[in-house]
């Protein structure tokens, strides 16, 4: 149940940093968005580190931090260069396929996974893709009907969904190791102040407006809580972790919907109905 909670509450906290991303990025653009967030999200986590009851760290703990954290880094900078060029329909379904790809990774390491529950994950999965889906332009978008910025978009998205996949996979393995998923957020936000925040600033290429402001604030805040969560629902199970957090993509395409005026189509209501009916019956299983 504690994989399926915070998974839940994983894919809540990033659908809202997706769609917090997607508009901050359009302003000051995707790299001073990321930094903003590393920095936010450290000074969020940097307390809670402090107060975690601290564990003896080896050399694999400290290389699987620094690698979480490039993964977390360099994903979170190609997803926001998607989101600045594509719209988040078409975005956010293609970044949440990390939870299947984590999953099957960790199966593929030899996490155990009964034939029931693999079902239901892939149906979920499949709700997911469909719910975030999207087969006709908006002619109030102008980006939609520009092929090649969203041939990019989905390339770029792409390329983060399979480096998230390793940092989700790693996090929920320190996380059953017993790592305090505040260490995992502070070393993951460390990493993004040093190779992101600090050659912005010396550069004096970091942007920031006041419009920016809340939204990236917001994103940092949230996409610590939703790490954080998904780093102790993983350490129960990191497939099904995985792949319940990557509803982010059917939230965000929901809210877009009211936010953006981004059209829900049928086959996005039947999605969001396939992975309603999932969860509920993956909760009745694992209860």
């Amino acid at each position: 149940m504690v994989a399926i909670v915070g998974g839940l509450g994983a894919a809540l906290s990033w659908a809202i940093a997706t769609l917090a991303s997607s508009r901050s990025s359009r302003m000051i653009g995707p790299p001073s968005v990321l930094g903003w967030v590393m920095a936010v999200g450290l000074v969020v986590a940097i307390v809670p580190a402090l107060l975690a009851r601290p564990i003896d760290l080896g050399m694999p703990e400290v290389l699987g931090l620094i690698v979480i954290g490039l993964c977390h880094n360099i994903g979170l900078l190609l997803a926001y260069g998607a989101l600045s060029i594509g719209r988040v329909s078409i975005v956010a379904p293609i970044l949440a396929t990390e939870g299947a790809l984590a999953a099957l990774v960790s199966v593929a390491l030899g996490e155990p996974l009964a034939l029931s529950t693999a079902v239901l994950l892939a149906a979920i999965a499949v709700g997911v893709v469909l719910a975030a889906a999207e087969r006709s332009a908006d002619p109030s978008t102008p980006e939609a009907f520009d092929p090649a910025r969203t041939r990019r978009a989905a390339l770029l998205a792409i390329a983060a969904a399979l480096i998230f996949s390793i940092g989700l996979v790693l996090s929920g393995r320190l996380g059953a190791a017993g790592m305090p998923p505040a260490w995992v957020m502070v070393a993951s936000r460390t990493i993004g102040v040093l190779l992101i925040v600090l050659p912005l600033v010396l550069t004096r290429r970091l942007r920031l407006t006041r419009a920016a402001l809340p939204l990236v604030a917001l994103a940092g805040v949230v996409e610590v809580f939703g790490g954080a969560v998904y780093v102790v629902a993983a350490s129960e199970g990191v497939a099904v972790a995985a792949v319940l957090s990557s509803q982010f993509a059917a939230i965000a395409a929901v809210a877009a919907y009211f936010l953006f005026r981004e059209r829900l189509q049928r086959l996005q209501l039947i999605g969001v109905v396939l992975v309603a009916v999932g969860i509920t019956i993956l909760a009745a299983l694992q209860a």
